[in-house]
């Protein structure tokens, strides 16, 4: 269809998902920042060195909106992550990601300077 944005194939997703499971990006921002510029991971990716990187927000939506009612997403890259470790390219070790927008209660006006910090009792 010629009306919305165009689909991001999954297997690209799940591809970049690995990637950052494997070396530790836990940004979805920095994630396709690094897809974008490291041509190992664009190759890995099958994206060749003009394809399209997908924008960081995709991830969320799809995790919050497509798949949000849907293990499917979760019982394919388990899938995929499990037979990673078999093959013994990735350690099994946890990771979790989190992207909690959390309201600060801060005041410039009354903050302390970095370099003067609070001290340890304070903490």
């Amino acid at each position: 269809s010629s009306i919305g944005r165009p689909s991001i194939d999954p297997e690209l997703m799940i591809r970049m998902l690995l990637i950052g499971y494997c070396f530790g990006i836990r940004s979805e921002r920095r994630l396709c920042d690094e897809v974008h510029l490291n041509l190992a991971y664009r190759w890995f990716c099958r994206l060749g060195l003009d394809g399209a990187v997908p924008d960081h927000s995709t991830f969320s939506k799809n995790r919050h909106g497509r798949f949000r009612q849907s293990d499917l997403f979760r019982r394919v890259f388990e899938s995929v992550l499990r037979r990673c470790i078999e093959e013994r390219l990735v350690g099994g070790e946890g990771f979790a990601v989190d992207a909690s927008l959390i309201k600060a209660d801060a005041n410039r006006q009354k903050g302390i300077e970095g370099d003067k910090g609070l001290p340890p009792e304070a903490a």
